[in-house]
């Protein structure tokens, strides 16, 4: 069994695909395809023919993404620079919020 860095109930950004942008929560995930299921992600329609249980119509359902299709949400909002400064032999670190270059 792989060991996947996302797990059931991760807030999850897509960064590429059709829904490129949007936020989910995990609901499931695959580790033997490497694949995780997003709740609102990656709907498609399905025909489900009616039986004695299920009425029959057009269904629409989640389907499973690639796991390098995403990224964590809390590692996308927790980028910060480390700054040390020395003062009187005391190192102090400050934070400072990672700035975008524009190219």
């Amino acid at each position: 069994m792989i060991k996947l860095k996302i797990k059931k109930g991760d807030n999850v950004k897509i960064i590429t695909g059709d829904d490129k942008g949007k936020t989910g929560n995990v609901i499931k995930v695959f580790p033997d395809i490497r694949k995780i299921l997003v709740k609102g992600i990656n709907e498609k329609k399905k025909h489900q023919k009616p039986t004695r249980e299920k009425k029959g119509g057009i269904i629409t359902i989640e389907r499973p993404i690639d796991i390098s299709n995403v990224v964590k949400l809390s590692e996308v909002k927790v980028e910060k620079k480390v700054e040390k400064k020395d003062e009187t032999k005391k190192i102090i670190k400050v934070e400072k919020p990672k700035t975008k270059s524009k190219k």
